[in-house]
């Protein structure tokens, strides 16, 4: 069992973090005592996203009353010039980044109901074209633009949130061909890094109690479908036990399930339940 605290002065950057996924991971980290960079479009002066409560402001917050130090900076990920001005502020005022996890993830606004109910052929192409640039694009991007900066340490962790059901359709073509490739970008980026040290990996949430997830849930009159799933903090205690792992590089490549790392680490979610793996 892992403690649950970094080495201090632990930079981290968790991209898409005004809600979901990305602020449980933020929270987790801040828990723990690293200084959290989050980065969204979704600020107090405006939330282009829909109409979900969350901003980058209030998981900052979160993160600083948990411990850590959360520093909010707005930023447009398929923007290639926002994003360069993100890393070069990081290197001015930190001189380092220790965690990049690569979770921004965009393709669902205004299709909702249509994404996994509609064939490829009838679907909308802006959808394609969300995913691929707002997805995976914009995680390759963090990561170039990351890599200089942990190369010059010799250490570092880049994780790609993604889904994880190697073999398997995931109901949609675009959705499946980006999370496919997220998979393959981090074995890629691996082979690269290692020699430097700096560890690429990506990570698989399960069937996460994201704000999105509970609002379909509920709407849709499957409520009760809400005790199967997992807090986004159990994907936080993933990132966290990741970075504490003293023969991390080992790893770098692989695709890792959040179950099966609470299994190997020890640890569980809010509840105290070790939640499995995800299947279908």
């Amino acid at each position: 069992m892992l403690t649950n605290s970094l080495v201090n002065g632990t930079v981290a950057l968790i991209t898409g973090a005004s809600r979901g996924v990305g602020k449980g991971i933020a929270h987790e980290l801040g828990l723990a005592g690293a200084t959290v960079i989050v980065t969204g479009r979704s600020t107090r002066s405006g939330q282009p996203d829909d109409d979900r409560p969350g901003t980058i402001e209030d998981t900052a917050d979160l993160v600083t009353a948990s411990g850590g130090k959360g520093i909010a900076i707005p930023c447009d990920h398929t923007s290639d010039e926002e994003v360069k001005r993100l890393f070069a502020r990081i290197q001015e005022e930190f001189g380092r980044l220790d965690i990049l996890v690569n979770n921004v993830w965009g393709g669902y606004e205004g299709h909702e109901g249509k994404i996994f109910s509609k064939p490829f052929w009838e679907q909308d192409l802006d959808v394609w074209e969300t995913m691929f640039r707002a997805g995976l694009r914009a995680h390759f991007t963090a990561s170039y633009y990351a890599a200089p900066l942990m190369i010059a340490q010799q250490s570092g962790l880049i994780i790609n949130i993604s889904i994880g059901v190697t073999g398997k359709y995931l109901g949609n073509v675009m959705y499946d061909t980006c999370k496919t490739a997220d998979d393959r970008l981090a074995f890629a980026m691996a082979q690269e890094l290692h020699p430097h040290g700096v560890t690429a990996v990506a990570l698989y949430p399960g069937h996460t109690r994201t704000e999105r997830v509970e609002r379909v849930l509920t709407k849709t009159g499957h409520a009760d479908k809400l005790t199967e799933t997992h807090s986004p903090r159990y994907v936080g205690r993933a990132v966290v036990a990741l970075a504490q792992d003293p023969h991390l590089l080992d790893k770098s490549g692989q695709s890792l399930a959040t179950g099966d790392l609470a299994a190997l680490y020890g640890f569980t979610d809010v509840d105290g339940r070790l939640i499995p793996a995800f299947t279908f």
